[in-house]
């Protein structure tokens, strides 16, 4: 009863909303959350980690990207986004059979990336344990010192803490998706020229296919 209450407390009697505060309420508590968090990700990174994780992406054959939830299914399906168009062959998976499944047929050339904020989801630390026993490397961006990080064989701390604020979704989730962009470049210049020929490739087709403005990002 006293963990219930201690979890859901703040659910039954949340603060007052602030209606009256402004226009700019709303676009102010949103974006000052996500600066916040990306701001709190700066300060805590290491980049040589970061750095280590590309260099295993940019030689990989196959990349396998894993999320559970909300936020770190995102992330892993923004992984795959960002990591094919630099000819990368990668996978996200959101489902713990499959990330199970998936796990179980990489080898020595496989690289699997899981995100996960508690670093308890039971899927996913079974998924790094699977992929270890075949050889592959194992990359995990989650909180220090959680089972999934004493698994995996490269740990790329995430420990950003939200803000309590109940009405707002996660600001987290803004720093988890600059973990996947800092991981994107660290591999795009570990692959070197050869990324950018593809990203040319890709956005000459769209161009030819749909209309030619340079200034769009690609495929976005």
């Amino acid at each position: 009863m006293r963990y219930a209450l201690a979890v859901g407390g703040p659910y039954l009697a949340p603060a007052e909303t602030g209606r009256h505060e402004g226009e700019r309420r709303l676009a102010d508590n949103v974006c000052d959350g996500a600066i916040e968090a990306i701001e709190r990700l700066r300060t805590s990174t290491d980049q040589e980690l970061v750095r280590k994780a590309g260099a295993w992406l940019a030689v990989a054959k196959s990349v396998l990207a894993f999320g559970s939830g909300g936020s770190s299914s995102m992330a892993a399906v923004e992984m795959q986004n960002r990591l094919f168009r630099l000819g990368i062959q990668v996978t996200s998976h959101i489902d713990g059979q499959m990330q199970r499944m998936t796990a179980a047929a990489g080898d020595h050339q496989t690289v699997l990336v899981v995100f996960s904020i508690s670093g308890a989801v039971r899927s996913q630390k079974d998924a790094v344990w699977v992929a270890r026993q075949y050889g592959a490397k194992t990359i995990a961006i989650t909180a220090p010192g959680s089972e999934l990080a004493r698994g995996a064989d490269l740990v790329i701390p995430f420990n950003v803490q939200e803000d309590g604020g109940l009405y707002r979704p996660s600001s987290s989730r803004f720093a988890l998706l600059a973990v996947v962009d800092m991981l994107a470049i660290a591999t795009a210049e570990a692959i070197g020229p050869r990324s950018l020929e593809i990203l040319r490739r890709i956005k000459q087709n769209l161009n030819v296919l749909q209309f030619d403005d340079p200034r769009l990002p690609i495929g976005d």
